[in-house]
């Protein structure tokens, strides 16, 4: 075939066409490679022009699948390339999709559920490559609800039998804090508020590690408690200038949206920097508050694990104490400890003591108010008629059996009507 370009194998220009199940190929007559299979097409046009299509965007694929599976299916593909996720990525996420739709119970669900679905295929696939994706930025691209999403997460993590990793938070750290507008300077961002990138992120992490160290992480959405470290981290590199931003105007100078909990997460985390302050002989003579503990970041977690291990020590003394103190008045030691725990609850207002509880999850320091249910209405008046099946279940003794059986009796001769069985 003159001109058609030559054998990948054996460099030869003896290509000719072959017909093989009517797709027509270029084999190498010398060697017998074949060059280049067979075009799929789709419509006339490819057909006219002879461009490739890939099986995907085949009939061939068409004809199997469902008008619904089909719109999925392009969901997967559009929500990868959104993310600008691999290719390998949106190949495992469209497998995913396909072997859920063929449970029953997907594939009769609910247009809203289906939606979900193409989000969670995706969602588990970035978990096992450990790419640093949330559940919420999925919810917010397919504008998903929150509780229907995680509903179907699981189930499908469920039926397909998978092994999903949980989402490690170093990465999660160093991809949400990349799009932070603060590394340059621009005309909305002024030159004071412009902070190294890697400085940032190195003490952005050490404040995250503080805070999945003392509980404020668990069972809560990371983003909040990243953007409340991040924002601490990025003051105390050069508090004078920073202080008097608040969180809100940080968020909108860095472009980002602030997370409605961020204020909380925000908090708890300076309540922590206080109390691991305390343990600092050079900050004990210090009158530090939540404004001012900010410029001593630095020292703080330079010995942060010795501060933490510390408080917490101290705060189980504490315990420890008090549960001695209750035992010599006569108590148990498991009521000691519970005692210890709540003392503090009988002291008059003013006098209450900081509460050395340090580690424990912020559900546990402040537990959520819980509405007791009223005790049901008693209608029983004890005038209610008492059938004899009922009776004989009252009934113990053999003298009492007796008494039953001479009764009936009675009532049998005189009424004239038999006793039911």
């Amino acid at each position: 075939m003159p001109g058609g370009g030559r054998c990948p194998d054996c460099g030869s220009t003896e290509l000719v066409e072959d017909s093989h199940y009517s797709q027509s190929q270029l084999v190498c007559s010398d060697c017998g490679c074949v060059v280049t299979e067979g075009v799929l097409t789709t419509t006339f046009s490819d057909e006219g022009n002879l461009r490739e299509v890939t099986y995907s965007r085949s009939t061939g694929e068409n004809e199997q699948v469902s008008r619904s599976q089909q719109r999925g299916l392009r969901r997967v593909r559009d929500l990868c390339r959104v993310l600008q996720l691999p290719s390998t990525f949106e190949d495992t996420a469209v497998a995913y999709y396909q072997q859920a739709y063929r449970h029953p119970g997907i594939r009769a669900a609910r247009l809203q559920k289906k939606e979900v679905l193409v989000g969670c295929c995706v969602l588990i696939t970035c978990r096992q490559h450990n790419w640093p994706l949330t559940m919420g930025t999925i919810c917010a691209l397919l504008y998903a609800d929150l509780d229907v999403f995680s509903g179907t997460y699981m189930q499908i993590v469920k039926l397909l039998g998978l092994d999903v990793p949980s989402l490690c938070l170093a990465d999660l750290v160093k991809t949400y804090c990349s799009s932070f507008k603060l590394f340059q300077a621009s005309p909305s961002v002024p030159a004071k508020y412009v902070e190294d990138k890697e400085k940032m992120l190195s003490r952005t992490l050490q404040l995250v590690e503080l805070a999945d160290e003392t509980w404020l992480v668990t069972g809560r959405h990371p983003l909040p408690v990243i953007t409340a470290a991040t924002f601490l981290a990025w003051q105390s590199l050069r508090p004078s200038e920073r202080l008097r931003c608040s969180l809100a105007r940080f968020c909108k100078l860095a472009d980002v949206d602030l997370p409605c909990p961020a204020s909380s997460r925000l908090q708890e985390l300076l309540t922590v920097l206080l109390r691991m302050a305390e343990q600092l002989a050079w900050l004990q003579v210090l009158r530090l508050d939540k404004r001012s503990v900010v410029k001593h970041i630095g020292d703080l977690l330079q010995h942060r694990h010795t501060l933490v291990r510390k408080a917490f020590r101290d705060g189980t003394a504490e315990l420890e104490g008090g549960e001695k103190e209750l035992q010599g008045q006569g108590l148990g030691p498991g009521q000691g400890k519970a005692e210890a725990a709540s003392s503090s609850l009988d002291l008059p207002e003013g006098k209450r003591p900081a509460s050395p509880a340090l580690l424990l999850p912020p559900c546990m320091l402040k537990p959520p108010k819980r509405i007791c249910p009223p005790p049901p209405i008693s209608t029983v008046t004890g005038d209610e008629d008492i059938s004899d099946s009922e009776i004989e279940q009252y009934l113990r003794t053999p003298q009492e059996m007796r008494d039953f059986q001479k009764a009936q009796a009675a009532r049998q001769a005189a009424t004239g009507v038999p006793n039911p069985p």
